[in-house]
């Protein structure tokens, strides 16, 4: 009996030393947006008895963080975790603020300030904190402010040297040093201009140099279509650094006598003419549908009153001012079809002129189906052919060879992406060697880009690649070269972007022979824009 005491009171006495010295310390991989007040840097749980403080948490910046980039380090207590909560957690809550008025600065319900270091800040720097804990597990995290004009090639990495848990050396278990934090530029945020939400991107860039970043502006929350949403642009003439105030390129309004809500159009996808410099936009138009989901309430037929329309803007000016809509419907879509879409994300000039667009379409057995849509005449006219492959949907198109298209699409059977090839502009489609194996996908939107050997700092032709790397939730947003035609995507050409849960769209575009840019939708923004050195993903 004395042993059994003796080993219970041995074992509640290392579960108190546990408790009591030790941090869990979660450092995660998520963009840096310098137009953002905070960003979480480190994520803190301390099991706690009443009474614990925190004292002090010793930070250091590594050797090739440029610090005068760095506007403010701040300490906040966060509270404590819910007693009926399963499983461990380094938070209580998201601990940015998604709230109108408050986004990008610290969840104020959950967030208080323990210190802050600003024109101080060095390369090893101290952090305190009075707050008593209660027992139980308690949070903390510490956020880090860039300077807006932090340039988007900078990378950064902190870890932590120690911590002081009552006045006593505590143990550190988990990330000491955070991974290299790249920054990121929030194009578009919830709320921003007054607008919910901002969802579906696509960008390009043009003979101008100037990036045109365009989405779905969701006026009333974050839903598809049928609701109140728009097309909107962003553009950018100095490669990301600065955004432009957002443009309306495409917007039907209050149309035949329906509610603006009743005449939402949605899911862009873009196309910049490389011969002429013409734009294009393709958007999916839905009108009436009360309030329901487009994709199960377009019905078969051609007309507006039937079915959803296919609609094309175009811009002749880089981007600055856009026409009125163009409907195409009658010239590609099968009136037996219930839907027919773009891709959405961006389309093609192949290297003979022909613009190509990928699409997507419910047949007329209610299967979705994915494919391409073509012009030769610079756009005055389309052409529709057959699908790629059935039971998919979302895809992007790129021209391998000259006159070969490849199809990359999500597949609804889930697991991987579905690839395909046509020599014939999608009368006829053979699998390719890595169809349903070499890109893992948990069912979503994906983005690839062909980059030519003429058109790159390597001089190789290299295929670049975006998803969530994953097979069941959208998380872990991840870039991939192949230089193999995309039979093989090699982890030394992978880099992870975003580990946290998002809507896990991208999109890709070169911003000059040395740089990617992707536009997405992050952990931390609705869109999201980041920068990527070609050498840096292919060494």
């Amino acid at each position: 009996m004395k042993n059994h005491l003796l080993l219970f009171g041995m074992l509640a006495l290392s579960a108190n030393l546990w408790a009591t010295d030790t941090l869990f310390v979660h450092a995660p991989q998520v963009p840096l947006l310098t137009n953002q007040r905070d960003n979480v840097l480190f994520e803190i749980r301390l099991n706690a008895d009443k009474g614990d403080v925190l004292n002090e948490l010793a930070l250091e910046f590594d050797e090739s963080a440029d610090l005068s980039n760095i506007e403010s380090v701040r300490l906040f207590y966060s509270g404590t975790e819910a007693v009926a909560r399963e499983g461990e957690h380094f938070s209580p809550v998201h601990y940015i603020s998604h709230k109108a008025g408050e986004v990008s600065e610290a969840n104020r319900d959950y967030s208080v300030k323990q210190d802050e270091r600003r024109e101080e800040v060095g390369r090893s720097i101290l952090l305190k904190s009075r707050q008593p804990m209660l027992s139980g597990t308690n949070y903390f995290w510490v956020s880090l402010q860039m300077k807006r004009t932090t340039p988007l090639r900078e990378t950064l990495s902190a870890g932590i040297r120690y911590a002081k848990i009552n006045q006593k050396n505590g143990v550190i278990e988990g990330d000491k040093q955070t991974p290299q934090r790249r920054m990121a530029w929030a194009v578009r945020q919830a709320w921003d201009d007054g607008f919910a939400a901002f969802r579906i991107p696509g960008i390009v860039t043009t003979n101008e140099g100037t990036l045109i970043a365009c989405y779905d502006v969701r006026y009333n929350s974050s839903v598809d279509l049928q609701e109140k949403i728009d097309i909107g642009i962003s553009r950018s003439t100095d490669q990301g650094k600065s955004w432009e105030p957002m443009r309306i390129a495409m917007s039907m309004g209050a149309h035949g006598g329906l509610p603006h809500a009743q005449n939402g159009v949605g899911d862009p996808c873009i196309l910049v003419d490389e011969q002429t410099n013409t734009i294009w936009i393709a958007a999916a138009w839905c009108h009436g549908m009360g309030n329901q989901r487009a994709w199960f309430n377009s019905q078969q037929g051609m007309s507006p009153e039937e079915t959803g329309q296919l609609l094309l803007v175009k811009s002749e000016d880089d981007g600055k001012t856009w026409s009125k809509p163009i409907n195409i419907t009658r010239q590609v879509k099968d009136p037996s079809w219930y839907f027919l879409l773009q891709g959405p994300g961006r389309g093609i000039t192949m290297k003979d002129g022909t613009l190509v667009f990928p699409i997507q379409f419910i047949d007329s057995t209610r299967v979705p189906n994915a494919g391409i849509m073509y012009s030769k005449d610079k756009g005055k006219s389309w052409k529709l052919h057959n699908a790629a492959r059935s039971n998919t949907t979302e895809s992007q198109v790129v021209e391998i060879e000259p006159g070969v298209l490849m199809l990359n699409m999500r597949d609804n059977r889930g697991g991987s992406r579905a690839v395909s090839i046509t020599r014939d502009l999608g009368m006829t489609w053979e699998e390719h060697p890595s169809n349903r194996s070499a890109l893992p996908e948990p069912v979503c939107m994906a983005s690839l880009l062909q980059v030519d050997a003429d058109k790159n700092c390597l001089g190789k032709d290299i295929l670049l690649f975006s998803n969530p790397n994953t097979t069941k939730y959208r998380n872990h947003i991840t870039l991939k070269a192949s230089l193999d035609g995309g039979i093989t995507w090699p982890n030394e050409y992978q880099i992870l972007l975003d580990e946290g849960e998002g809507w896990g769209y991208s999109c890709l575009t070169m911003i000059d022979e040395e740089t990617i840019g992707i536009l997405y939708e992050s952990s931390v923004a609705h869109m999201t824009f980041q920068v990527i050195p070609l050498k840096e993903i292919i060494k």
